[in-house]
């Protein structure tokens, strides 16, 4: 079980939450943090998930969960409402980058993910999910690329596809539609030429009989 599922599974399916995204991340900054605040617990890891509950009316969370060396247990550090986010900051518009900025109503943190590809994807399901979810207040998305809030994201990409493979579709059966009917209205054509000049032919065959 890959450890996004295992987070899944341990922290957010017991309290009828689905994980919808995580990224595994570490502080650019390191924070002044008192020795007894740690425990003594030495490294481990920490993901910043996006979850929904499964109840209505939805709410989304996102939530700090660390891993801690020599354990295989996952553990909720801290969690916000996304109402308290108030900015996502992508760092640079113009290239993948895995450095990124959260901004809570209280809190300030600065990100890098374990991958550029996994901090594009995060962002782009929190845009999406904002999106859905947050019909009044939205968070900003600054120094974000256009392929992960809009324009030629995957999600557009790939309803474009579908669309056009529609359109396609469609348009090759109207096509086979129309050949279909002109060969339809040839064969009238002819079936009443071969009408008509039987009837001659029975009508000069009638005369000469005469």
């Amino acid at each position: 079980m890959s450890s996004k599922s295992a987070i899944n599974k341990e922290v957010f399916t017991p309290n009828d939450e689905k994980m919808l995204a995580a990224v595994q991340v570490k502080r650019r900054t390191k924070k002044k943090i008192p020795f007894l605040a740690t425990g003594g617990q030495g490294d481990y890891m920490t993901f910043i998930c996006l979850s929904v509950t499964n109840r209505k009316p939805s709410q989304l969370s996102i939530t700090k969960v660390k891993q801690f060396q020599g354990s295989s247990a996952f553990t909720k550090r801290s969690m916000w409402n996304i109402d308290q986010l108030q900015q996502i900051n992508g760092i640079d518009p113009n290239r993948d980058c895995p450095e990124f900025d959260l901004m809570f109503d209280n809190t300030f943190d600065q990100w890098a993910a374990s991958s550029a590809g996994e901090k594009c994807t995060f962002i782009q399901i929190l845009h999406h999910t904002c999106q859905r979810y947050t019909p009044t207040r939205k968070p900003d998305f600054v120094n974000c690329q256009a392929k992960l809030i809009g324009g030629n994201s995957m999600l557009h990409t790939a309803a474009d596809s579908v669309t056009s493979a529609v359109q396609k579709a469609s348009q090759a059966l109207n096509e086979r539609g129309e050949r279909l009917g002109r060969a339809e209205d040839k064969t009238a054509d002819m079936m009443n030429s071969s009408e008509q000049f039987a009837i001659t032919a029975h009508k000069l065959a009638m005369k000469h009989k005469c």
